[in-house]
């Protein structure tokens, strides 16, 4: 009996190569949901590891920030098609699941070329067997059209509606409307919120023009030490490399300054930052404030507080300490002048950390509230009489911001300085008798300031 001839093995077909703006922009999302990774220092670390052209290293930036941003809407539509809670996903499909959705979704990529790339992910990063289910979802999200299509099936209205137009929780939605108390301004507050921020720089010992003829950027419209970036690596430049100028939102600058310019009555010789990491403000502080004075930067952490020994290297007459605010080791009444930048939801800051908006609750405000009321407790009784603190958070929401600050100036030996005629080069910051930066208004974080001094 002869043996049927043996076929000659077959070869399987090489895959393509992943696609690495696509991985990259995934390997963001994972380090976000699985680590609680922060998407503005991440990203800029695997750039720099995978060596992408810029016009891939764009796309992944593009893709990364704009899926994170866009989680609520994503998970909205997601929930209709997937026949289990969402929650009950393997988390890295529901990353691929996002990713893949937002290109379709939000992005000009042909529905197809979205659900091929996603699922090559898919098959590598988890396995065959949920490629499938990527691709059976996919294109049933594909064949319900556009964002603008979804919205309409998903048949939200009021807050919920604006939420899932703009991808924020409603009860930012809720918190944004309370602090601008103008309602024609929350849609465009809301859609800033989604913009690419400008990198903006600080010339701090340069010269601002120079500066901005080294980095090809502009002059700031509102600091007098603020050059806008339109794009490029800010680390390249010689004078960050220097230390003579650092990447600083032009708000965080204004925040600073208040303090610089606040009226003083009495003797100006002691400043203190007393929740100074990562130390671009006491940075700022260190390089306007006058001769003779003698600058104090504390944080609670050790980290942070030897990033701010960094950010204030070459400074003369300054000190750093390892200090809660809380509980100072100083004196009452040291300081002439005290700049308090309170831990805060970082509500004000969406733009640069587009995850910030799913990772915080409501829940979140209330223990930042009475941490807040604390410090400026203990930062008033840091002041002399006399004396100014500046109470600045990155952060619209009234609670920590308007309501703290009015807590404060409720005790019958504190007066509030209205903050508006300090800055009138800048329009639209009044906010009462304090001042509040927006990005829609401002191009910046939505900085609060508050200013408060001691009158006995």
């Amino acid at each position: 009996m002869t043996r049927p001839p043996k076929r000659p093995p077959q070869r399987r077909p090489k895959r393509a190569p992943l696609d690495g703006a696509r991985l990259t922009a995934y390997d963001v999302l994972d380090g976000v949901s699985a680590r609680e990774a922060y998407a503005n220092l991440l990203l800029p670390q695997l750039l720099r590891e995978r060596h992408l052209d810029p016009r891939d290293a764009a796309f992944a930036t593009q893709l990364a920030y704009g899926a994170l941003r866009a989680q609520g809407t994503l998970d909205a539509v997601l929930s209709r098609l997937v026949d289990r809670p969402l929650a009950d996903l393997d988390r890295r499909v529901l990353d691929l699941l996002r990713l893949g959705a937002y290109q379709v979704l939000d992005l000009r990529v042909p529905a197809h070329a979205a659900v091929a790339t996603t699922v090559d992910l898919t098959r590598a990063i988890v396995g065959t067997g949920a490629s499938g289910l990527v691709n059976a979802v996919l294109r049933k999200v594909a064949t319900g059209g556009d964002r603008a299509a979804w919205l309409e099936q998903l048949g939200a209205d009021g807050d919920r509606r604006l939420a899932l137009a703009t991808d924020h929780p409603e009860w930012i939605v809720s918190a944004w409307r309370d602090a601008l108390g103008a309602e024609e301004e929350l849609e465009p507050a809301l859609l800033a919120d989604d913009a690419a921020p400008e990198v903006h720089l600080v010339a701090r010992h340069v010269d601002r023009a120079a500066l901005a003829e080294e980095s090809g950027g502009t002059p700031g419209p509102w600091s007098p030490y603020a050059v806008r970036l339109g794009g490029g690596d800010p680390g390249r430049l010689p004078s960050v490399r220097a230390g003579t100028a650092a990447v600083q939102d032009e708000g965080s600058q204004l925040a600073a300054l208040l303090l610089a310019r606040a009226p003083l009555e009495g003797p100006d010789q002691r400043w203190l930052d007393v929740c100074a990491g990562p130390g671009g403000k006491a940075g700022l502080l260190a390089a306007v404030r006058p001769a003779g004075v003698h600058l104090t930067a504390a944080d609670r952490a050790p980290h942070r507080a030897e990033l701010v020994r960094g950010a204030l290297s070459g400074e003369d007459d300054v000190e750093v300490l390892v200090a809660d605010g809380r509980e100072p080791p100083w004196a009452p009444g040291s300081f002439d002048r005290v700049l308090l930048d309170a831990p805060c939801t970082g509500l004000g800051a969406l733009r640069r950390r587009p995850e910030v908006r799913w990772r915080r609750t409501p829940e979140d405000v209330g223990p930042l509230v009475e941490l807040q009321t604390a410090l400026l407790d203990s930062a008033l009784s840091s002041v002399r009489p006399g004396g100014v603190v500046a109470y600045v958070t990155c952060s619209p929401h009234a609670a920590e911001t308007v309501a703290v600050a009015d807590a404060a100036a409720a005790r019958d030996d504190v007066e509030v300085l209205p903050v508006a005629p300090l800055f009138g080069e800048v329009p639209g910051i009044e906010r009462g008798p304090y001042g509040q930066l927006w990005p829609h208004r401002h191009g910046t974080d939505a900085m609060f300031m508050a200013l408060l001094r001691r009158t006995r």
